[in-house]
């Protein structure tokens, strides 16, 4: 009989923590937007049309990067090579070597069960890591004991209020080896139906009693307790990740608070070192200068008519005119004229020229 199990082996706990998580930060990627821009305007080619819509032929753009993002995330780097058709494709495994003055190689690269027998150079794929360490050996330490806590108050919880019960047998009826093999499938069917019947009839035997005793007198930890100890896993798993916990909650309270914290110590530097690879794999030096380079478009927790009054405010103060208020708010210049052009209201303008404008509506009624 095994008299001690371990309590840490609660792998869903562990699982749901991770997938909640990271699936956040992937759900939230998979929004943006990667514009290929070429100069002062954007442009929808072949390229544009890998990143946001189809990067390969069995996945879409949005299923693409949540699984790059989850990679990234887990596992600290991600591999991105192209086929010889132009797919884009993610790596399940591969053999990565360092150089410190040549460019990295990277050799073995599996993708779905398909080992590619060549090699590819560091300028020929997108290779990102995530930061300095692995998340893997963070995660597996500190479930080790939450998950040790977590199956100790679940133990106890499973004690509290448990129906147990006793048999009293007279040992002499059952002589025999086979005789006793019957008694002891006769206890174990009685205690099969009364742990999965609601109504259990239980024949009575000649030399068997069975009584039952109420635990209600025991003391065990309640439900509550079981969901601290998981939503402290998880608060430990969010706060490891820059993920606000009461955003990832639900919580509404300074929920646009913690969404642009979120969004800009989360989501921008993700978004950046994606941004900052792209450029580098897809221009040259001299294009980039040129003018030709990605820009992420990332998703917006607001939309423009929020920004209604702060965008007046920024065109009639003459800080900004109409087409550098579109490229900060992720909308195409218009080229026209009127956009181009600068405005200031008389509340912005100097007190003489204001009041010498005033004379003159004087005058003039």
């Amino acid at each position: 009989m095994e008299l001690f199990q371990n309590k840490s082996n609660r792998v869903h706990m562990k699982k749901l923590a991770i997938d909640t998580c990271i699936s956040f930060i992937g759900r939230t990627i998979s929004q943006s937007e990667f514009r290929v821009k070429n100069g002062d305007t954007f442009v929808k080619d072949e390229l544009y049309y890998r990143l946001n819509i189809r990067p390969n032929k069995n996945q879409t753009a949005s299923t693409f990067w949540q699984t790059f993002i989850q990679k990234l995330i887990y596992e600290n780097e991600c591999l991105i090579i192209q086929a010889d058709d132009g797919d884009l494709l993610i790596a399940d495994d591969f053999t990565h070597k360092e150089y410190a003055v040549y460019d990295d190689i990277f050799s073995n690269v599996v993708v779905k069960g398909f080992e590619f027998k060549r090699t590819f150079k560091q300028d020929e794929v997108i290779h990102l890591r995530h930061s300095n360490e692995k998340l893997s050996p963070l995660i597996d330490s500190l479930f080790a004991d939450y998950g040790e806590l977590f199956g100790r108050i679940l133990a106890a919880q499973k004690r509290k209020n448990q129906i147990r019960g006793t048999v009293d047998m007279d040992m002499t009826s059952a002589k025999t080896e086979k005789e006793q093999s019957k008694l002891q499938e006769f206890i174990n069917k009685m205690y099969k139906a009364i742990e999965t019947k609601d109504v259990a009839i239980v024949p009575q035997q000649k030399g068997i009693k069975y009584e039952e005793i109420s635990a209600n007198g025991l003391v065990g930890q309640s439900v509550d307790e079981i969901n601290k100890v998981t939503n402290g896993f998880l608060d430990q798993i969010a706060f490891a990740l820059g993920i606000p916990v009461s955003l990832l909650r639900g919580d509404m309270a300074d929920v646009e608070k913690q969404t642009k914290n979120y969004m800009f110590f989360t989501i921008a530097p993700l978004l950046k070192k994606i941004k900052d690879e792209a450029n580098v794999k897809f221009f040259t030096q001299k294009e980039f200068l040129a003018g030709q380079c990605i820009d992420i478009r990332k998703a917006s927790y607001q939309n423009i008519f929020d920004l209604a009054t702060a965008v007046d405010k920024l065109i009639s103060s003459g800080v900004f005119n109409g087409d550098e208020i579109r490229t900060e708010t992720g909308y195409d210049v218009t080229g026209e004229e009127v956009h181009k052009k600068y405005f200031i209201t008389k509340n912005y303008q100097e007190s003489s020229e204001a009041l010498k404008g005033g004379e003159n509506s004087d005058s003039e009624t």
